[in-house]
């Protein structure tokens, strides 16, 4: 499409840039999407997938150069999780996920802890972030698991649910309540933990509607026994750093939603173009035409806005937070929206699992949900058009 083809061209990447998403959609499209829909039948970890991105070295695009990284600008990689999503949104979801537990220890670590963990993360280690709680899900200032120091180690007692790669996760970045601070939310503080410590085991993984091949899992922490220097930034700075973690992470909700509605749009326009109903294309009925121009319309507007959102964050700005739920609102409606209309316009072939389609819909929904839901993010929004 033209209007797209100008948007593209017109986005100035550095050559490095430029190189890096062509390679990305090279690997997305020879060897990420043709997998996609097996690992999504048989609700298989897509670990070929972790392995090519791990060889191509995308793991290092999150972290500094002197840690092992080869770092790029946040809105190049926001498009790369785009390109991803598109081929496979359950490998999508676990390389985003991976960026929003390794910022936070970029941002807020000490010199130790981007020493000891950096490195892991631009080799390919899985990260998690382990917030929700069983008896709160959007309310994260009023989680109940226990940090309780001890001489130079914190003993971690509490339950998550809702964790993205919990299961597989070589670093999971969780939030408790620092034992030693009575209030919450002053109370919340944040704590890296390794894979197999003694006391953190994997309870169960959920049976879920779409991104079968996207473990989410529940995770008990038992006497679990943490290092007190995995204590990211002070004990009671949890708020602020969960805060920062999430800020940056809607854009890449954003971006994830993105790839799917790109997906499911593509595969709409070769559709309609092609399939014959009453002498002519489908596409060519006005009533599909202008439901599909006006979906054109929106992709685009929204592929603007996280472009948008990606230079605020690259040009310093550090308060997104509205701009941030902007985009997570935009960009997860439109994917469920897209994806809707997609199924319907493939008809009763949309159904089955005969056209990706089907899948795209079913993986639409989550990009509403998580990362807080977009009633919460409406509420953010309302609040910065509120008078003081």
């Amino acid at each position: 499409m033209k209007t797209f083809s100008h948007f593209d061209e017109s986005r100035s990447w550095t050559p490095e840039e430029a190189i890096l998403l062509e390679q990305v959609s090279r690997l997305a499209a020879a060897a990420i999407m043709p997998r996609a829909e097996g690992f999504d039948e048989r609700k298989e970890f897509p670990w070929p997938n972790i392995e090519e991105i791990r060889r191509m070295g995308l793991g290092g695009i999150f972290v500094p150069e002197e840690y092992g990284g080869a770092p790029i600008s946040y809105r190049s990689y926001l498009e790369v999780v785009r390109i991803v999503s598109a081929a496979c949104a359950s490998t999508g979801i676990i390389f985003g996920t991976c960026g929003t537990a390794a910022k936070p220890v970029i941002e807020f670590g000490d010199e130790e802890q981007k020493r000891r963990f950096l490195p892991r993360f631009a080799e390919g280690a899985i990260g998690a972030l382990a917030i929700t709680e069983p008896h709160a899900g959007s309310d994260a200032a009023n989680i109940r698991t226990k940090l309780r120091p001890e001489g130079d180690e914190v003993i971690i007692s509490g339950e998550k649910i809702f964790i993205t790669s919990g299961d597989v996760a070589d670093v999971v970045l969780l939030f408790g309540k620092w034992t030693e601070i009575e209030d919450l939310p002053k109370a919340v503080t944040a704590i890296l933990v390794e894979k197999d410590t003694p006391g953190f085991e994997t309870l169960r993984l959920e049976k879920k509607m779409g991104t079968h091949a996207s473990s989410t899992a529940a995770l008990a922490f038992t006497e679990c026994r943490v290092p007190r220097a995995n204590v990211l930034g002070r004990p009671g700075d949890g708020m602020k750093i969960m805060i920062a973690t999430l800020n940056k992470s809607r854009p890449t909700v954003a971006a994830h939603a993105l790839g799917i509605a790109s997906a499911a749009f593509d595969d709409m326009l070769d559709y309609t173009n092609d399939r014959i109903q009453g002498g002519k294309a489908v596409v060519q009925h006005q009533a599909n035409a202008f439901m599909m121009a006006d979906l054109a319309t929106e992709l685009l507007s929204t592929r603007l806005l996280l472009d948008h959102v990606g230079r605020l964050v690259d040009d310093g700005c550090r308060d997104i937070s509205v701009e941030a739920s902007m985009v997570k609102v935009k960009a997860s409606d439109l994917a469920m929206r897209l994806t809707t209309e997609a199924v319907q316009m493939f008809g009763g072939h949309g159904y089955t699992r005969e056209h990706r389609v089907e899948r795209l819909m079913r993986e639409a929904k989550i990009t509403q949900i998580w990362k807080r839901t977009n009633q919460i993010q409406r509420q953010v929004i309302g609040r910065d058009l509120t008078k003081p």
